[in-house]
């Protein structure tokens, strides 16, 4: 389609540093996994051993890239952070068999799941969607995107996340409930997958709210690491 037949300018699309040039990932969308570390899922209340894999969504818009500083949303008094393990795909598809999964991805990255918690608590309370306090702007920083050629496909290796030199959030790929190739699986078989799409695929225990001033670092194992630093809106 011409861009003169478009009735407003077409939105920028977003888009991820890619490892070892000057090339660049286009995001379509942004899906991501609910409680998917057993740790995780106790600390929020929840049995790991009973519940299958939840998904929910977040704008390619809410993308923080470049170590971009994270501005602090309005409407919130308690925001969290939630460092996890990001897959890029290549290719989309339906039905995608859990052997053929990871046939789907481009690549890795650390990312930042970003929640507005008193907003969660308060929807979660109502029966209401998340949306308001996981898909806000800004609410999804990410790290440089390393292609999957390059590092492989990590089903293990530490996962950490420090806010002002400090250790907040620690564990290890390997303690997933719903490894990599069953959650692209399992999304398959709810939404048809499309090349650009990005999965942030569960968060280790730890999370705690973040205040301005404060510096995130997080890191995977053989993926990479992701930079920002809180700042007043």
């Amino acid at each position: 389609m011409s861009s003169d037949s478009l009735v407003i300018p077409a939105p920028e699309m977003a888009t991820l540093p890619v490892l070892g040039g000057e090339q660049r990932f286009p995001v379509h969308r942004i899906y991501c996994v609910g409680r998917n570390f057993a740790a995780h899922a106790v600390e929020m209340g929840h049995d790991p051993n009973k519940e299958p894999p939840f998904f929910f969504q977040k704008s390619s818009t809410t993308l923080i890239t470049d170590s971009g500083d994270f501005v602090y949303p309005p409407a919130t008094q308690d925001v969290h952070h939630e460092v996890e393990l990001v897959v890029a795909l290549a290719k989309g598809g339906e039905d995608i068999p859990v052997d053929q999964a990871l046939a789907h991805v481009y690549g890795y990255a650390v990312g930042l799941d970003m929640t507005r918690r008193d907003i969660q608590a308060e929807m979660k309370k109502m029966g209401r969607p998340w949306d308001t306090a996981k898909s806000f702007e800004g609410a999804a920083p990410c790290g440089t995107l390393a292609p999957a050629a390059k590092i492989g496909h990590p089903d293990s290796g530490a996962i950490w996340l420090n806010i002002n030199g400090e250790l907040r959030q620690q564990g290890n790929l390997d303690q997933m409930i719903w490894k990599v190739p069953e959650v692209i699986s399992q999304l398959s078989r709810l939404f048809r997958l499309r090349a650009g799409d990005l999965i942030m695929t569960g968060t280790p225990s730890g999370v705690g709210s973040v205040s301005i001033g404060d510096i995130l670092q997080g890191g995977i194992e053989g993926v990479g690491e992701l930079h920002t630093r809180v700042v007043a809106g």
